[in-house]
């Protein structure tokens, strides 16, 4: 594993800490602060660093193993697997990851995020995604 991985999440949010965990690792993953072969933390050792409980941490994993982001073995950690040709999502799975990217967008609107900035941050992914493409 790459250094010390800084995740945090707030224990006081609506969205729920293994989602926070989830969202952060799935960001390092994109931002290749992890790649293919890194070991992300141990679900003991992250669960006590955040001072959550184990099952949190081992349920977001499962959800990073289940997109094709994380290889779960006993005994041997998660192991980030390479996505460099990643299988094309099916239409209910891309529907869900569309739905889940509306909840976001309605969740910055109720913290209180003008939808100008969101949109201004959202055109600035754009061009950083089609950059990498």
């Amino acid at each position: 594993m790459p250094g010390a991985l800084t995740i945090s999440i707030d224990l006081n949010s609506s969205v729920p800490a293994y989602r926070q965990i989830v969202d952060a690792i799935r960001s390092l993953l994109v931002d290749g602060v992890l790649g293919p072969g890194d070991h992300v933390p141990p679900v003991r050792q992250l669960a006590i660093d955040l001072g959550i409980h184990f099952n949190t941490v081992a349920q977001a994993y499962r959800v990073l193993a289940e997109e094709g982001w994380l290889d779960l073995k006993r005994r041997r950690g998660a192991i980030v697997l390479d996505r460099t040709n990643p299988a094309s999502p099916s239409k209910a799975d891309r529907r869900q990851s569309l739905r889940r990217f509306r909840d976001l967008t309605a969740q910055l609107r109720s913290d209180g995020v003008p939808a100008r900035e969101i949109a201004r941050h959202l055109r600035k992914l754009a061009a950083e995604i089609e950059g990498v493409c």
